[in-house]
């Protein structure tokens, strides 16, 4: 019998993607996903799909008695603006709704490995030098980043106290096909578009703050790596927490510039007013995941841009 996953946000960019990697893997895959943001048309045609809210009591239902081998929580509030203009929302979804599937995987007869998709950026701040290893001091600057601290340290506890299996995944900023022009690497997903109506590439401030930017389908990959891996002894927070990205931390203006060169689009590059709060810079190292998932990303930027370009290019 094939393993059983359920990924919530199935419906969302990174969450189909790692329903596509789970059924290439031979899982048998429930998505489940509101459809606040996801879409269903991103929902692979193998999966089953649960039009549930990750808060509600019919989501918790299906975790226990699904009899799964693995739940992947990608579903969240993934806005970190809109986490600022109200982090009673984002708490109710991003830390609730996690709270509400945790109890659920405590309370199913087979308890399902439980993998938290957290984040690379937002949860360390500015306060250290990247690349960011998973040991640097945790010190967000947004609702949306504590609350992904937040729901790490549940996680942790819910492992050392009632024997749940759970493992992080704090990602650095995922671009590529099916994105949206949400969250931080969305100015991909933005510039992508902006070539394709001729428009100029507008950068907030200087344009030298820099992130780190990650292949969506690298990131499916160590998903379905985590699933199955072998995972240290539950510990403190940082034990089973894992970086994903690259190490490389690349400018705003270098990602315009690259995205101009491999979408053969001349458009112009022109500068607003920085954004109150931005994050200046933002990498991780990945040496924990190499070692523990034997997991390296695969995609080199200029040639993730170019497929992530050719897909709203093909969408037109």
């Amino acid at each position: 019998m094939s393993p059983r996953a359920l990924v919530t946000g199935g419906a969302g960019f990174i969450g189909s993607h790692i329903a596509d990697a789970l059924l290439d893997r031979g899982f048998t895959v429930v998505v489940l996903d509101d459809l606040s943001t996801g879409r269903r048309e991103n929902v692979p045609s193998g999966c089953e799909f649960a039009q549930l809210d990750v808060r509600s009591a019919d989501a918790a239902r299906l975790v226990r008695e699904g009899a799964f081998d693995v739940v992947l929580h990608e579903a969240a509030q993934i806005d970190v603006r809109k986490s600022v203009n109200d982090p009673v929302a984002d708490a109710s979804i991003n830390i609730l709704g996690a709270l509400n599937l945790l109890e659920a995987v405590r309370a199913a007869a087979k308890r399902p490995r439980f993998i938290f998709a957290s984040t690379g950026g937002a949860i360390y701040g500015d306060f250290v030098t990247p690349p960011n290893v998973e040991e640097y001091a945790k010190d967000p600057d947004s609702p949306y980043g504590i609350a992904k601290c937040a729901v790490e340290h549940y996680l942790a506890y819910y492992g050392r106290i009632h024997g749940v299996e759970g493992g992080v995944l704090r990602y650095a900023n995922v671009y590529g096909p099916r994105q949206d022009p949400h969250g931080e690497a969305g100015v991909v997903a933005i510039f992508c578009n902006r070539l394709l109506d001729g428009r100029a590439l507008t950068i907030f401030g200087d344009g030298k703050q820099t992130r780190d930017y990650v292949h969506v389908k690298d990131v499916a990959a160590a998903n379905v790596a985590i699933a199955t891996a072998p995972l240290p002894a539950v510990g403190r927070l940082d034990a089973r927490a894992m970086n994903v990205g690259t190490g490389v931390e690349t400018d705003v203006i270098t990602l315009a510039e690259t995205l101009r060169r491999v979408s053969g689009r001349d458009a112009a590059i022109e500068f607003a007013p920085a954004r109150p709060g931005e994050q200046l810079r933002s990498a991780v190292s990945i040496g924990k995941a190499r070692q523990l998932l034997n997991w390296t990303p695969q995609r080199t930027l200029e040639a993730g841009l170019k497929e992530t370009f050719d897909y709203f290019a093909a969408k037109r």
